[in-house]
């Protein structure tokens, strides 16, 4: 077996060929390495299941970008090839042999683009000429991200809202912001904090807040199998901490959208 460039003769199990025997290795006798790999499993899986972010800067190495996007997807599709061999998968059917080099394109050029900061859409800011001081609100922007504990879909709808400082930004440019940061493998709770210190930081106010209302199908398609319940993440700042201007928001979040 082959990882990152060595091979390995080590079982697809992960059991040494000593451990499948039950004679010792570095002090533990077969059962108990199992239940320290069980142990692990488990921790792994409780972390997954929190949900909970180490940071609110999304966790990269310093080189993540000394390769090239094209690169990257080579080097995808080779180690998703490997996956589908693994899981027995015919690659010679039709239906499957481009789909390593399909996967390893969406995830660098399309579901994972946010990573780089060189695809950050550029704002675009004017004067607040109308002198309009009251918050504004996008409401319904579609959320399409990634779960980074299994890999999967979160999905659902964002809600942002500003109080001008006298700059004012195109109004697309919010969607954009909001895409952006799903574009990466993400908890719900770093993309919320994240589209409301980007916005901050652009609009030159504190008087931000983001609402986020998701589901997520490493909940819903996996673990308890909930399909019904949905999260709600918040970041409220400045103007939008003191309660008459949160609950002002929250009454034009909960009306009826407008339909075309």
């Amino acid at each position: 077996m082959k990882l990152n460039g060595t091979s390995s003769s080590t079982p697809l199990n992960g059991a040494s060929a000593n451990q499948q025997e039950g004679v010792h290795t570095n002090g533990y006798s077969r059962h108990e390495n199992y239940s320290a790999m069980a142990d692990q499993d488990e921790l792994v899986d409780e972390i997954g299941d929190a949900h909970g972010a180490s940071s609110v800067d999304t966790p990269m190495r310093p080189d993540a970008f000394d390769l090239d996007d094209e690169l990257k997807v080579d080097l995808i599709e080779e180690h998703f090839r490997e996956i589908m061999n693994i899981l027995g998968l015919d690659l010679t059917d039709d239906s499957l042999k481009g789909s390593p080099r399909r996967v390893a394109k969406m995830y660098v050029k399309e579901i994972f683009r946010g990573l780089n900061p060189a695809n950050k859409p550029a704002p675009t800011l004017f004067d607040n000429k109308f002198r309009y001081n009251e918050m504004l609100v996008e409401k319904d922007i579609t959320v399409q991200t990634y779960c980074e504990h299994h890999f999967v879909p979160i999905i659902g709808k964002a809600h942002v809202a500003y109080i001008s400082s006298g700059k004012v930004i195109g109004l697309s440019k919010l969607n954009r912001i909001v895409e952006y940061f799903c574009k990466r493998p993400q908890v719900q709770e770093r993309l919320t904090v994240q589209i409301a210190d980007e916005l901050k930081k652009i609009l030159e106010t504190e008087d931000v807040a983001v609402i986020i209302d998701a589901k997520h199908l490493c909940v819903s398609t996996r673990g308890v199998h909930d399909v019904n319940s949905s999260t709600v993440t918040a970041s409220y700042n400045g103007k939008f901490a003191e309660e008459a201007t949160k609950q002002e928001l929250l009454r034009y979040v909960t009306q009826p959208s407008v339909t075309i």
